[in-house]
């Protein structure tokens, strides 16, 4: 019976051909992170231009909550992606629905204490994060808003990668794209037709988040193929098995989550060095770079993640050939795409920068100066990301942690630190470009000792 459900399913990992199978998850899991990078971008434009500088500078402190909880929300269901598609790979249907229904349950209630805490102290987390005292009032302002959708976004953010591997992607899509579009209209009409200021963004994007959230629950109740919730147990076995097999989903996905702490990492000490260096403005000139950094990010990630579901059940099956090949065509489309947008950094900086911040601003000008600099991190960003979501396919959480590890805090912290003593103010923006290639290096060296190891085996 497991196995015929199986063979229902709208896509077959383990038999249909590599590149088909390939774009069948990319192109929708690609167009649905676009959408939302998109709202990223677009909480970014109506809040520079409906507000400010200084409020664009303000979500800038404010974003590594918000990235930490998507961290959060990413490694609770990369981990399970990769669990369940284990399952799957095995006909194992009832243990693939027992692990996403505890890395759904624990994730929202993990969310609703983070959101709790930040709720009721938005001043200390705005003052950690590299806040001066005249951004205060818009960094607790946007806490104060954003934090009531953190649990949806656990919900929304699980449900993309449990719908993927339930042979859904476009649903998947489809819900991204709904939320996406809601947060860019509610964003524009709470900023200008409203006035609510950066308030208005804050609760745009939670009031979407909201939806999109109730659409996955909807999907997972009713319209569901092989994975279903399942009634959870709460006596003492039942508890600790949950509590094991969270922990070793948090545990392959626990690069995924430092990806996002990398990301949150990099603006702090970044707002740290750039208003050290430049103040306010300087900040405000970083923060279009920080708006960017998830529209690249999402290239890699799209790519990553496609290739998870893929690449975790041909593992399991021991199809290693179908494995190499998904390899392959993952590292090239990540070379490509971060080759297109490094060439289009540099060429359209003044064009990128006037979407947030008015010409002729001080801050502006830093910006059109900087980004082409910093432009020249995409393509070993994309592939660095590429890269360590293999790793995460095939159980090796290690290696893949370590890479992002140094990526996002031990690399980073030093070029941040060394940069602009070498180099003054333009080795801020060469600070991540640095640390990029450096981890890019790292990679293609483990990589080939790696295999140079498996060659001599096989002698």
């Amino acid at each position: 019976m497991q196995q015929k459900n199986l063979e229902r399913d709208a896509i077959d990992f383990g038999r249909l051909n590599i590149p088909s199978l390939f774009i069948r998850l990319f192109v929708p899991t690609l167009l649905g992170l676009l959408f939302s990078a998109v709202l990223n971008l677009a909480d970014g434009i109506f809040v520079g231009r409906g507000v400010g500088s200084d409020a664009l500078a303000a979500i800038n402190v404010a974003a590594p909550i918000f990235m930490v909880c998507t961290g959060l929300a990413m490694m609770f269901g990369s981990g399970v992606s990769v669990v369940a598609a284990l399952h799957l790979s095995h006909g194992n249907i009832k243990a693939a629905n027992i692990n996403m229904t505890q890395a759904v349950t624990v994730g929202v209630f993990v969310m609703t204490v983070i959101a709790a805490v930040v709720f009721v102290f938005p001043e200390h987390f705005g003052t950690l994060f590299g806040g001066s005292p005249e951004l205060k009032p818009y960094v607790v302002g946007y806490l104060r808003y954003i934090t009531p959708g953190l649990p949806f976004i656990i919900v929304l953010v699980e449900g993309m990668f449990i719908l993927r591997l339930d042979g859904a992607p476009n649903i998947a899509m489809g819900v991204n794209i709904a939320a996406s579009i809601l947060n860019i209209f509610l964003d524009w009409l709470f900023v200008f037709p409203f006035g609510w200021g950066i308030e208005g963004a804050a609760f745009a994007t939670t009031l979407s988040q909201a939806i999109g959230a109730l659409l996955i629950l909807y999907y997972l109740f009713f319209r569901t193929r092989t994975l279903h919730f399942y009634r959870p147990k709460f006596s003492r076995t039942a508890i600790r098995l949950t509590v094991r097999n969270v922990g070793y989903m948090s545990k392959l996905g626990a690069s995924t989550l430092l990806g996002e702490l990398a990301l949150s990492f990099t603006m702090v000490v970044g707002n740290y060095a750039f208003i050290g260096r430049l103040h306010e403005d300087g900040v405000a000139a970083f923060s279009v770079t920080c708006y960017l950094c998830p529209l690249i990010f999402m290239f890699g990630n799209s790519i990553a993640q496609a290739a998870l579901p893929i690449m975790t059940f041909n593992y399991g099956a021991h199809n290693t050939g179908r494995v190499r090949q998904t390899v392959r065509l993952a590292l090239l489309l990540g070379a490509v795409s971060g080759i297109l947008m490094t060439l289009c950094g540099v060429f359209f900086s003044p064009e990128i920068v006037s979407l947030f911040l008015e010409d002729g601003l001080s801050s502006a000008r830093l910006a059109v100066d900087g980004y082409p600099v910093y432009a020249s991190c995409i393509m070993f960003f994309t592939l660095n990301i590429v890269a360590i979501g293999l790793y995460q396919s095939v159980e090796k959480p290690r290696a893949a942690s370590v890479f992002m590890l140094l990526r996002g805090f031990i690399f980073l912290f030093i070029a941040f630190m060394a940069m602009p003593r070498l180099m003054g103010d333009t080795g801020l923006w060469l600070a991540i470009p640095v640390t990029e290639a450096a981890t890019f290096l790292v990679i293609v060296c483990h990589a080939v000792l790696t295999l140079g190891k498996k060659d001599k085996s096989a002698a």
